[in-house]
């Protein structure tokens, strides 16, 4: 058994400033209004599952986590896809401009979203897909950032493994598909779970894509619970914990594929 370290002083209280959020969260969801309004907070008098209820009830909860459900898992399969594609193309295929294009779409990671949300709208527009989920979907399926990921692993694995496969009369996406993917599973996987909690907590694009409520995310139609003067705290914070739990199984099932993630670059 490993023995407390001095760094363990220092992570203790900063893991409990981190889970104090979801807490609190999940305290409020399960209490009065009254309760919800209460400071300094503390425990509610007892156990108020009619919010979780009422947040089903009132409001069509389950069609938005089944649009963000759709849009999140669309997203992941296409920058699985795409930016393995696009990533083994600027590590091992040698063309003209590929550093040139490599630099300039990195150059976009530094681009504010709010800088291209409306040349973004206006291109949405033009394709009919407003107010639609393929709006949320389009612009994800691929990143900058998924590319960039896959290109740095790719550059790490010995080229002897793509001459091999070609000498045994391997096409080059054969040898991708079935020899250099399968190594780079714990890098897909975090591809994956980065790209499915980003599309899935997204929710300024959303706000300006989509007007319906049949086609809104959950994050977006957790808004209408807020109104102008007052807001039903512990219904709301009822939804989040309903919105979250797909997260945090997404995070649990997957954390050991950050692990070796870090580890295979740390060692490379």
């Amino acid at each position: 058994m490993r023995r407390p370290s001095a760094l363990h002083l220092i992570l203790l209280p900063l893991s409990a400033v981190m889970v104090t959020p979801l807490v609190w969260m999940l305290l409020v969801s399960i209490s009065t209004q009254a309760e919800s309004r209460r400071f300094p907070p503390g425990l509610p008098s007892g156990i108020e599952w009619e919010n979780y209820l009422a947040a089903m009830r009132d409001a069509p909860l389950g069609s938005w986590l089944g649009n963000s459900l759709v849009v999140s898992v669309v997203c992941v399969a296409g920058n699985l896809l795409l930016c393995s594609l696009a990533g083994y193309a600027f590590a091992r295929i040698s063309f003209i401009g590929s550093k040139v294009a490599f630099v300039l779409m990195l150059a976009t990671l530094m681009v504010p979203f709010q800088i291209v949300m409306l040349p973004l709208l206006i291109m949405m527009r033009s394709l009919g897909l407003v107010d639609t989920l393929g709006a949320l979907i389009a612009p994800n399926l691929a990143t900058a950032f998924g590319v960039f990921l896959m290109r740095q692993f790719f550059t790490t694995l010995p080229r002897e493994l793509e001459e091999a496969a070609r000498i045994d009369g391997a096409s080059r996406l054969r040898t991708l598909l079935q020899v250099l993917l399968p190594l780079m599973r714990p890098t897909l996987a975090t591809l994956a779970v980065l790209t499915f909690l980003q599309t899935w907590n997204d929710f300024l694009w959303p706000l300006i894509a989509v007007q319906s409520p049949d086609v809104m995310t959950v994050q977006l139609g957790l808004q209408s619970f807020q109104g102008a003067h007052t807001t039903n705290w512990p219904k709301l914070m009822a939804g989040t914990v309903l919105s979250q739990l797909p997260v945090l199984l997404v995070f649990f099932f997957a954390q050991r594929f950050f692990v070796r993630s870090v580890a295979a670059a740390g060692i490379k």
